[in-house]
């Protein structure tokens, strides 16, 4: 993997435990300047974001079609709303830190789909790194010459 995609799949861990640490403080009514959209709904997405990441470490396209989509159905109309939000209310603090949060939660988990998408590491699929070098270039493919058809040795 790229350096990018070490770094894209750690900000995608770190807003995880973000989201839970925000989320257990709203819980337990600790002041903090994240809050949960709706606090079930942000119980289940967490839940459902472990075994996503674990997808994306393994550079699985699904677990990152998975990881962006819950990401974008939770966080895109909260981040259409607090746009509205922002235009008639102007910014402030409240209205910043929401709003960085919500993009955080859309542009994480679609940089991460497309790095799994357009990676060039990925194995071939049959589950072999090791012989991918070899079947999957063509430099290695075995070559006939016109003497190896009529070489027919009987026995």
């Amino acid at each position: 993997m790229a350096l990018f995609s070490y770094l894209i799949t750690f900000f995608g861990v770190l807003f995880w435990f973000f989201r839970a640490i925000a989320t257990v403080l709203y819980q337990l009514d600790v002041s903090f300047f994240a809050t949960p959209l709706n606090t079930n709904m942000e119980i289940a997405v967490l839940f459902a974001t472990l075994p996503c990441l674990v997808l994306v470490i393994k550079r699985n396209i699904v677990g990152a079609a998975a990881y962006f989509g819950i990401y974008a159905a939770y966080f895109g109309t909260a981040l259409y709303n607090q746009i509205l939000e922002v235009g008639v209310q102007g910014l402030n603090i409240v209205n910043s830190a929401n709003l960085l949060c919500i993009v955080l939660g859309v542009v994480i988990p679609m940089l991460t789909f497309f790095d799994v998408l357009l990676n060039k590491n990925r194995t071939l699929g049959n589950g072999k790194k090791k012989e991918d070098w070899f079947y999957g270039n063509k430099a290695y493919d075995r070559e006939f010459d016109e003497r190896a058809d009529r070489n027919q040795y009987k026995f």
